[in-house]
């Protein structure tokens, strides 16, 4: 395939200049006294010959390869993935480099391959990626270059990129006092594990900080808290059926992710009660789903495009060890409004 490949020679002798004036004009390279006339026939003779530079001379001269790789466990398979990777991958074509990706499905020895394959490309820095926002360990063989870790933390002192939780959950809670929900809020989806085991979950004790905090701040407590042993819909579920036995039952309800809030919307409907009419419900992640329940749910969206492209900017530009938080929009829907001024008592749900 590259046997015909045009190459500086060619274009330096279509254009009737030596090679190293003409490799001076492409590379962009300032005082070559040449004139505007002649940079023109280089341009002009580069075009016409499909001339493409030799990437792996020039990496050879700057000790760069214009590539990136993005190492992840699973998130390339999982649901939110595909924003992390639009993010990164526009944000290495602005600057005119290619993203190697691969993905380890947690498989050691798979990773160290993918690694090493990537490693030799010269490849010029790591975006090491993880499906849940957690502490990992970082391959050894990786920290020699520039690493930036996306939605995930490690014992080194390495930049990384996480979804600001806190702050949204402290949103999440401003946005229910705001709508007059006070001295009956509830939350779903405490979970100890997840909660307390920061290589299984940073997102879930940054969430509750957040929820207490603003309750805190306007002198607010729970009602009551609900654990889970997972956050998926039929724990949410559970929980929201236990928080209608009890009196007096919530106005308003935190759920810790979105699939905890489809469970307790089916569990309030199953009660006969209406969203917000009488009870609001607010969560987090804004999977593709919640726009399309009625009423839509609020909550606060993972940034992963945004968190996809500012690995990509920290690899290539560097950052400070750390830390650097992406804001969580809260996507305002209609699942919260004012406490209902009398509250009815609900449809026993059926057993």
């Amino acid at each position: 395939m590259g046997r015909n490949r045009a190459t500086l020679a060619d274009v330096a002798r279509l254009a009737g200049l030596s090679k190293t004036a003409a490799s001076m004009v492409l590379n962009g390279r300032e005082g070559t006294r040449l004139s505007a006339e002649a940079h023109q026939r280089v341009f002009a003779a580069a075009e016409e010959l499909g001339y493409r530079p030799n990437m792996a001379a020039r990496s050879l001269r700057t000790r760069k390869t214009a590539t990136i790789a993005f190492v992840s466990d699973i998130v390339a398979t999982t649901r939110f993935a595909g924003d992390l990777i639009r993010g990164a991958l526009d944000a290495a074509r602005e600057r005119d480099h290619v993203l190697l990706i691969t993905e380890t499905q947690g498989d050691a020895a798979f990773e160290r391959y993918a690694i090493e394959a990537m490693l030799d490309r010269q490849v010029d820095g790591v975006v090491y990626a993880a499906m849940a926002t957690r502490r990992l360990t970082v391959p050894p063989a990786i920290l020699g270059g520039p690493v930036v870790l996306l939605n995930a933390v490690s014992p080194e002192e390495l930049p990384c990129v996480l979804p600001d939780d806190e702050q949204a959950a402290v949103a999440l809670v401003e946005a229910l006092l705001a709508h007059g929900h006070r001295d009956r809020i509830a939350l779903i989806g405490r979970n100890r594990l997840k909660e307390g085991d920061p290589e299984v979950s940073i997102a879930a004790p940054a969430r509750l900080r957040g929820v207490r905090a603003a309750l805190a701040a306007a002198d607010v407590g729970l009602l009551a808290e609900c654990f889970c042993t997972e956050w998926l819909p039929e724990h949410g579920y559970a929980a929201m059926r236990t928080l209608l036995s009890r009196s007096p039952r919530p106005t308003a309800v935190v759920c810790m992710n979105d699939r905890l809030a489809f469970g307790a919307y089916q569990a309030l409907g199953e009660a006969g009660l209406a969203i917000p009419d009488d009870i609001s419900v607010v969560s987090f992640d804004d999977d593709p789903i919640a726009a399309w329940l009625r009423p839509g749910l609020t909550t606060a969206a993972l940034p992963h495009e945004r968190m996809g492209r500012r690995a990509v900017e920290l690899v290539l530009d560097g950052g400070d060890a750390g830390p650097s938080y992406v804001p969580m929009p809260l996507r305002r829907r209609r699942s919260v409004a004012a406490p209902a001024a009398g509250v009815p008592s609900p449809r026993r749900a059926p057993a």
